[in-house]
């Protein structure tokens, strides 16, 4: 039987993974000591990856991939997708079979919304979303900037089977 860690358990490995990370790789400008001029503009994926509590390791769309994150004065958008996106068998956009349509639902990512900065908290308030579940919610990235690279962490389904913390990295245009 697998034994199930508690919340304060996760969160606080979670913090200490975070410590250690922020420990090895030296000095990086968090949030608080950034404005939301340092963020402004597009930066390009270089990459995501998502480490399960158990473990596990994935790359969503795969380790080559391609996307942006773009922050103006107010609104936000993301779009990351697979770079061996495959297109479509049958069909066009509309009238292509489920199957096609499936595939291509899962070689990308893409939302929009307005954002915020709070210390090193970046939210991202979406209103446009490719997954209908993100829309009218806040998906909060822990953000540090170091030398050219976009750090933005998040932290997902806590209290899952698919609990895991997501990494992402971007570099500017």
């Amino acid at each position: 039987m697998r034994h199930r860690r508690g919340q304060g358990q996760v969160r606080q490995m979670f913090a200490i993974r975070e410590q250690i990370a922020l420990y090895c790789s030296g000095t990086g400008q968090k949030g608080k000591n950034m404005n939301r001029d340092d963020i402004l503009g597009r930066w390009w994926v270089k990459s995501w990856r998502q480490v399960y509590d158990d473990g596990r390791v994935k790359y969503p769309m795969g380790q080559n991939l391609t996307g942006f994150i773009t922050y103006d004065a107010t609104r936000m958008t993301c779009m990351i997708m697979r770079s061996d996106r495959p297109g479509f068998l049958t069909g066009g956009q509309w009238d292509a079979a489920d199957a096609d349509k499936a595939a291509a639902y899962d070689s990308i990512l893409s939302y929009s919304g307005t954002w915020d900065l709070a210390g090193d908290t970046i939210s991202h308030n979406v209103d446009i979303c490719l997954f209908p579940g993100w829309v009218g919610g806040t998906q909060k990235r822990q953000a540090e900037l170091k030398d050219g690279l976009l750090s933005l962490t998040a932290r997902m389904e806590d209290g899952t089977p698919e609990a895991r913390t997501a990494y992402l990295e971007w570099v500017r245009e």
